[in-house]
């Protein structure tokens, strides 16, 4: 396996007493669930699109944190790192981490604006038909 460079369990009043376990290699983050039917789950790094840090009351209290994590793939989607220590310290280098095997892949994301070509158009120009 390759070298884990991160890893934590969900914690429940910042004790480790969860069956959800965390961890993040140079190019993978796992999430793996469960006490007698296993199921672990991992996404490339690269295709994580964006970190979010939630810290509640409760969880300051308690010195923990959870990161919501946007990325493309299809069977996560969009998750929850719940109930990690130090979880300021965990999205910065998940952020990093991502960051190099987007570049180290050569992948680029674009972000697309919606909204209608009309929405963009004063009324005068629609009056004279030049967009």
């Amino acid at each position: 396996m390759a070298n884990i460079l991160w890893s934590d369990r969900k914690r429940y009043f910042g004790l480790p007493i969860s069956f959800t376990k965390y961890s993040m290699t140079e190019d993978r983050l796992f999430v793996e669930t469960g006490i007698l039917n296993l199921e672990q789950n991992e996404v490339r790094l690269y295709r994580i699109l964006d970190l979010q840090l939630r810290r509640s009351l409760g969880q300051r209290i308690f010195g923990v944190g959870s990161i919501i994590v946007s990325s493309s793939d299809k069977s996560l989607g969009t998750f929850e790192i719940r109930n990690v220590k130090h979880a300021a310290n965990v999205k910065e280098m998940l952020s990093t981490q991502v960051e190099q095997q987007r570049d180290a892949k050569r992948v680029v994301s674009r972000e697309y604006m919606s909204g209608d070509l009309d929405d963009m158009m004063d009324d005068d120009d629609d009056q004279d038909g030049v967009l």
